[in-house]
């Protein structure tokens, strides 16, 4: 079979790229792949990070591709769908997460040969920060679509509202492997908190920082603890520090706080969840998380909140706890809980669950229910 997949790949940098390198490194495996990809992603002035590339330290698998489709330009619409038609595939994958995608790809999908099916990839339906264009636009996406794959049950109740009539499947997001096996705790801690081993709880908050993860109601929670914990905040803000900030200022435990607000290079995340004891995803709204599919590669069980996905992600698999509301309370004692010296077993028969669904969660199955869903189309 023939399958394009259109979206970034190398030199983009972030967990959407990585997800399609394991993806197209899994489907060229029986079939013949190219990877169609964006000349520009966001403009600048959309774009609330540091840089949407790679940089020279990161060991990020390049992809051979095609940079044709710049998402601020309709011309470029145009010249893509012309291309993707031209190299005939069987089936285009698209993956789709913010409505600003949508006019682009939903022109795509909708210019291309009749014999090609079509099947998005759907992180998100309804985005985290909502805006008054994203229902229509995603209606405008959704439609020349012949099938989706959603990662989570929540995903596809928010299809299922704005296309009744939507083909898809739900299948887990599977786990990220670029980041190598975890280090000696010696060499973590040296890294990541500059001194030696020490008996604090270590809970890790990790990825972009934006407002719907919540980690002001983790700052808040965690002032809330005694001095036997530390906080290791590891992740670049998307938009300002400023607010998260003077929550640390204020905390009482100021001196056990880790803060690092650089984008973390795929070759330094295994020395946080190293030092890790916990992974607390404090979110406000979330569908599934890319964080937890680390977690789980690096075998650290995770606190989470009770939105999205996350409860039939995590803690329907015992792989975690699920709280059932964010406040900073209800963190603070869910971790003190956590940590209890009687919830020893419980915190290792979380790790014994994590070891099953690593068997479960591979790309191989990923792809495999792929192929099927797409021969009923």
């Amino acid at each position: 079979m023939r399958i394009a997949i259109l979206s970034c790949f190398y030199p983009y940098r972030g967990g959407i790229s990585q997800f399609n390198t394991f993806l197209f490194n899994e489907l060229s495996k029986k079939h013949t792949v190219k990877a169609f990809n964006f000349s520009r992603q966001y403009p600048n002035i959309l774009f609330p990070g540091k840089t949407q590339y790679v940089d020279k330290n990161d060991n990020a698998v390049p992809v051979e591709s095609l940079a044709v489709l710049d998402t601020a330009n309709p011309f470029s619409y145009i010249a893509t769908a012309k291309a993707i038609r031209e190299w005939k595939p069987d089936l285009l994958i698209m993956r789709y997460w913010m409505s600003w995608f949508a006019p682009s790809l939903g022109y795509v999908a909708r210019h291309l040969n009749k014999e090609c099916k079509v099947i998005s990839i759907l992180d998100n339906v309804v985005p985290h920060e909502q805006r008054f264009f994203d229902t229509p636009f995603t209606k405008y996406f959704l439609k020349p679509n012949n099938g989706f794959i959603v990662l989570c049950n929540a995903v596809g109740e928010d299809l299922l509202r704005l296309k009744p009539d939507a083909n898809f499947i739900c299948t887990p997001h599977p786990l990220y492997t670029q980041f190598g096996e975890k280090v000696s705790k010696e060499e973590a801690f040296k890294e990541v908190v500059g001194k030696e081993i020490d008996n604090k709880k270590n809970i890790l908050f990790f990825g972009l920082i934006r407002e719907y993860k919540g980690l002001d109601l983790l700052l808040q929670a965690f002032s809330k603890l005694d001095d036997s914990y530390r906080l290791i905040i590891a992740g670049e803000p998307y938009g300002s520090f400023d607010k998260y900030e003077e929550l640390i200022d204020k905390c009482p435990n100021k001196s056990n706080i880790v803060v690092n607000t650089n984008y973390i290079e795929d070759s330094k995340v295994g020395l946080y969840f190293s030092v890790a004891d916990v992974c607390v995803l404090p979110y406000r709204s979330a569908t599934q998380s890319g964080i937890s599919a680390i977690s789980y590669h690096f075998e650290v069980p995770m606190i989470t909140t009770n939105v999205g996905g996350l409860k039939e992600t995590i803690g329907d698999k015992g792989t975690g706890v699920i709280m059932e509301d964010g406040n900073p309370q209800t963190i603070a004692n869910t971790l003190e809980d956590y940590f209890k010296e009687e919830n020893i077993a419980q915190r290792e028969n979380m790790i014994k669950c994590i070891k099953a669904e690593k068997e479960r969660l591979s790309w191989k199955n990923f792809v495999q229910k792929l192929e099927s869903f797409y021969h009923t189309l």
